[in-house]
């Protein structure tokens, strides 16, 4: 496996201390609609951009809906060279409630 699930706790943890990188890959207008905070939205026509230009030593966090399409991105991920990456357990439907 190349990547970790990771709880909402661990990610602002990750974020403060580690500088993470938290990628969003839900569709743009759930992203619009709210994200959480300094998420970059990555869709098709970005992640090769994304992938090329990324500091791949920095932790990554791949936020979806509810944690499930963010397991198959964040192995991705993983495979394209990123030391540490993670699926948000919950996905943004968790992160919201906690707003």
């Amino acid at each position: 496996m190349t990547y970790e699930c990771i709880s909402i706790d661990q990610t602002t943890i990750l974020v403060e201390q580690e500088q993470a990188v938290i990628i969003d890959i839900r569709d743009s207008i759930s992203f619009q609609s709210g994200h959480i905070e300094s998420a970059i939205h990555i869709h098709n026509d970005n992640v090769q951009t994304f992938v090329e230009s990324a500091n791949k030593s920095l932790p990554l966090i791949v936020c979806c809906y509810h944690g499930h399409m963010s397991k198959g991105a964040a192995s991705f991920f993983g495979q394209q060279g990123f030391e540490k990456s993670y699926s948000l357990d919950g996905g943004y439907t968790e992160w919201a409630k906690r707003l």
